[in-house]
């Protein structure tokens, strides 16, 4: 029988069904759970969470005399079952960047937590619970739909150790920005980013003298690397419960348009949209994230690269919606203006792509520092555009500088949280 208790009834022996409230108010991936370990037991009286559901078939009841919150009944079964029914809601309110940058920092720091436990389970062979999953896509997608630029953003400032876990967080942001972008339906959204975030779930079996090799992988070395989407596609027909599209994502996000992608060397007809998509999503993330053996690239310089490999690895329609979703000068994106002054792009212009709003800091004839301003190009009637791309380092200003122009964030606070990345 299933009962809500209070977390003070809650002792050792009890087995968990279900914590009462969002999975970013309590500390664990997995919900249902013997509780063996006394840590756990100080983690949830540690966290928000106030009350919920034991199975007392399972594990210890409630002590005798003692009463619980609630106790399941017929009619609360089917309250929870309607609840899994998504009604149609209106979209969240679109923020500024300064606004949504506090919420996307709680949602990284949470599904940076949850993504390294779901791949430790993997590494388990242990299945993860797709509700979950999905209920972590829906405050990712929540973000993005107030703001795409802040969690993606922060995505791209991961360091390369927890490159592998967090990866999977930004690929399924960008999966929903890009989504949106194209025109699909909620639930096709909804399963894209999905897919975004189990897409490398294989890794978890790939060794990490192999995954975070700080150099070329020899042939060897990369014939095990490919087996990760066969291995992801396994592990979620295994015992997943997930869609169609996440099975198809996982194993054939690195096939190329022209047939020498892998796993099946499929060409462009025979790959699907989402697959498509989740190609361009994948390769982008890659490319500006720093990792174990180099440094993550400039994200407009990294569009500018994507757009000449463009022939032949990408959907042409797939990736000019995708450059929309993101800007042709995405956030972050470090540049230079007619005047000679430099800054970061720290939004964009709904209108144009070409003239985003500017936090200028330097200039670049004397290679000073100027009193941070923030300029929006579409309002100066062409008087300043932006007329290259720049890499940071060209000009001796540190990468945390830079982050901390377009975030707002201290330069400690960029490092967002200690949750480990390997073990």
């Amino acid at each position: 029988m299933h009962k809500k208790i209070r977390i003070e009834q809650l002792q050792m022996g009890m087995y968990i069904k279900e914590f009462c409230g969002s999975w970013m108010e309590h500390p664990f991936w997995r919900t249902s759970f013997l509780l063996e370990d006394p840590k756990d037991l100080a983690d949830i009286h540690a966290s928000s969470i106030r009350e919920l559901w034991i199975d007392t078939e399972r594990g210890l009841d409630v002590p005798c005399g003692e009463e619980a919150v609630e106790a399941d009944t017929v009619e609360r079964k089917v309250e929870a079952e309607l609840s899994q029914v998504h009604a149609p809601s209106p979209p969240p309110k679109a923020v500024s960047l300064q606004e949504e940058m506090g919420q996307a920092t709680k949602i990284y720091n949470k599904s940076k937590e949850a993504v390294f436990s779901m791949f430790q389970e993997a590494r388990m062979g242990r299945a993860v619970d797709a509700e979950k999953a999905r209920q972590m896509v829906e405050d990712i997608s929540s973000s993005v739909m107030r703001n795409p630029g802040a969690l993606i953003s922060l995505a791209r400032l991961k360091n390369a150790d927890e490159y592998t876990y967090m990866h999977s967080v930004a690929v399924c942001a960008l999966m929903i920005a890009l989504a949106r972008q194209l025109g699909l339906s909620a639930e096709e959204t909804r399963e894209a980013g999905v897919a975004g975030l189990l897409h490398d779930l294989g890794k978890a079996v790939i060794p990490n003298e192999i995954l975070n090799k700080p150099g070329r992988l020899t042939e060897a070395e990369f014939a095990v690397m490919k087996t990760h989407p066969g291995e992801s596609h396994r592990m979620l027909l295994d015992g997943y419960k997930v869609g169609e599209i996440a099975l198809d994502v996982c194993l054939h996000h690195h096939e190329k348009t022209d047939g020498t992608g892998y796993p099946k060397g499929l060409k462009a007809a025979d790959i699907s949209l989402f697959a498509k998509m989740g190609a361009v999503c994948d390769v982008y993330d890659a490319i500006t994230s720093n990792r174990p053996y180099k440094a993550g690239w400039n994200p407009a310089e990294s569009l500018r690269k994507m757009a000449e490999w463009a022939p032949g690895h990408f959907d042409d329609h797939v990736f000019q919606a995708f450059v929309k979703s993101v800007g042709i000068y995405p956030i972050g994106s470090f540049v230079r203006l007619t005047s000679g002054r430099m800054g970061v792009v720290v939004e964009q212009n709904e209108h144009s792509l070409l003239v985003p709003r500017v936090k200028v800091f330097f200039y670049s004839k004397s290679k000073a520092y100027l009193p941070p301003e923030l300029v929006d190009l579409a309002l100066l009637g062409g008087r300043e555009k932006i007329v290259g791309r720049e890499e940071p380092q060209d000009w001796g200003i540190p990468s945390e500088r830079v982050n901390a122009m377009w975030s707002g964030l201290a330069p400690e606070q960029l490092g967002l949280s200690t949750t480990p990345a390997r073990k």
